[in-house]
């Protein structure tokens, strides 16, 4: 049965299989295990970001395309859920027709871009997308009466969704059982479902099509393989999943703004996560998702904590200032590429393998 759930692709390491184990329960069980504000919305944002930097290596991992427009899609899902429940209302109707227009602006927009821009080749295609994110992220910032501008939008959700939504008087665990809690476990399903959809595409006939075009495109168009067909589904795919990763980020933060959800910033996180948690592995993103971001909300309260107890040592205490977070977090990335140049989950199978 799980072999099926997992589309036959088991993490062939026992190491893995249990950081994975760790991180599905983990977050499963993330409002009752990690209490608090903040905790709870690191654990919601792993969650987006599982989804999203697994859609972003169906491109890059499995098919070898650098599209830099993969945050325009995010911001296409965030203010699709933005707008439609700011300017229609905190309904149901509403939410459901702001995804489904984001999804056929994102078909639309993906379709476009694969068609007259995957027959160029390497850097040229990375580069075009590059200027489409960035000019869909100014005229996001110019068209203020719809998108709010630079200062975004705020909106409301269903009641069924809100913190003041209580299901019972009586706390669960210690953790109160309200809509904030409900917002928190409908991220999880959709991330969950997502993320196995995404195993069963990687491990289909298709999958396997993607990978052989990222090995060699000309022998995959010579054994009859349509290669500009194969290359744009992956990119409609990869797009799709890409916007409902941002419908999952306008849900849990009820904000949408230019800088939330397309910045180039959330690119380059993105990219950081692949390689961290292995390039062409879908478990690659739930494990570089958990740790990137995990060092990147509490590394600052590491660095706080290991400088008063340096202060004896003033030179050791400024080095571990929490100002120099950014440092520290740079230096655990060349390191984790230095012993892990396949990624987390390559090195871990590979090491399982020999």
């Amino acid at each position: 049965m799980l072999k099926r759930l997992l589309s036959n692709d088991l993490p062939r390491s026992t190491w893995l299989a249990w950081m994975l184990t760790a991180v599905l329960l983990g977050l499963a069980f993330a409002p009752f295990l990690f209490p608090g504000v903040k905790a709870l919305s690191v654990a919601a944002k792993i969650l987006v970001f599982i989804v999203l930097v697994a859609s972003f290596d169906l491109l890059l991992g499995y098919t070898g395309i650098v599209s830099f427009a993969h945050t325009m899609f995010f911001g296409i899902g965030a203010y699709g859920v933005a707008m439609s429940s700011n300017h229609w209302g905190a309904t149901w109707a509403s939410l459901s027709l702001g995804v489904i227009l984001a999804l056929l602006l994102t078909l639309v927009l993906a379709l476009l871009i694969g068609l007259f821009s995957l027959r160029v080749r390497a850097i040229f295609f990375a580069m075009i997308t590059l200027a489409v994110a960035a000019a869909f992220q100014t005229l996001a910032s110019q068209l203020s009466e719809w998108t709010g501008g630079e200062d975004g939008l705020s909106f409301k959700l269903p009641a069924l969704l809100l913190s003041s939504t209580e299901f019972s008087d009586t706390p669960f665990w210690g953790v109160n059982l309200d809509g904030r809690l409900l917002c928190y476990y409908l991220l999880f399903a959709a991330a969950l479902i997502q993320f196995l959809m995404l195993l069963r595409i990687v491990n289909s006939p298709f999958g396997r099509v993607l990978q052989a075009i990222r090995e060699n495109e000309f022998r995959a168009e010579a054994i009859g393989y349509r290669v500009v067909v194969y290359r744009t589904l992956s990119s409609v795919l990869s797009a799709l999943f890409a916007c409902m990763a941002g419908v999952m980020l306008a849900l849990w933060l009820r904000y949408n703004g230019p800088d939330t959800s397309l910045s180039f910033e959330i690119m380059m996180d993105v990219l950081l996560i692949v390689v961290i948690g292995g390039m062409g592995t879908v478990y690659g993103s739930a494990i570089g998702a958990v740790l990137f971001l995990w060092a990147q909300s509490y590394l600052q309260d590491l660095l706080r904590w290991a400088s008063e107890a340096a202060s004896a040592w003033p030179l050791l205490a400024a080095l571990l200032s929490p100002d120099r977070w950014l440092l520290w977090l740079g230096l655990l990335f060349v390191l984790s590429v230095y012993y892990f140049p396949t990624g987390i989950v390559g090195r871990l199978r590979a090491k399982a393998s020999a």
